[in-house]
């Protein structure tokens, strides 16, 4: 009897950390090609504004961070740096800054999700016509399917 226990219990283990892994490294596996540093600021035309993501934030920790510098124009919003890989990421516009989830949280009411982060080495979002950034001052990367803050940048 007690070698079945420990056999289930091992199997549950094993089943867990399995699980943990597959969720980490899926979005990788699947994820578009990064656009290059190049095609980044193509893309983005002329950019009004420009913020840095930082590890250093109070909210960020080995798996949820942002490092490099994000450009904002009315068009698009582009990355170049790389942020912590991982699934379901929103890019979100805020009009104060935040660096925590129970921040994000309180003021979620107050911005504006702008679109998906599909690539984890550079991205380039697209601001829908109605978006205007200049009404903003905060890029935030947040991880919709756990509720997770990954990174911010203030941009004015």
């Amino acid at each position: 009897m007690k070698r079945i226990l420990v056999l289930i219990a091992s199997h549950i283990l094993v089943g867990t950390i399995g699980f943990g892994i597959g969720i980490y490294v899926l979005p990788i596996i699947i994820a578009p090609d990064s656009p290059t540093p190049g095609e980044v600021r193509a893309g983005l035309g002329e950019s009004r504004f420009e913020g840095q993501f930082q590890r250093s934030l109070k909210g960020s920790d080995f798996l949820h961070w942002g490092e490099g510098t994000v450009y904002v124009s009315p068009k698009a919003i582009a990355f170049l740096g790389e942020i912590a890989p991982g699934p379901d990421y929103k890019l979100y516009l805020s009009p104060a800054f935040v660096q925590t989830e129970a921040e994000f949280i309180q003021m979620k009411s107050k911005m504006i999700h702008v679109g998906d982060v599909k690539t984890f080495n550079n991205f380039i979002v697209p601001v829908p016509k109605n978006i205007d950034p200049s009404q903003f001052n905060t890029v935030i990367v947040w991880c919709e399917t756990f509720s997770q803050f990954i990174t911010a940048a203030q941009y004015k």
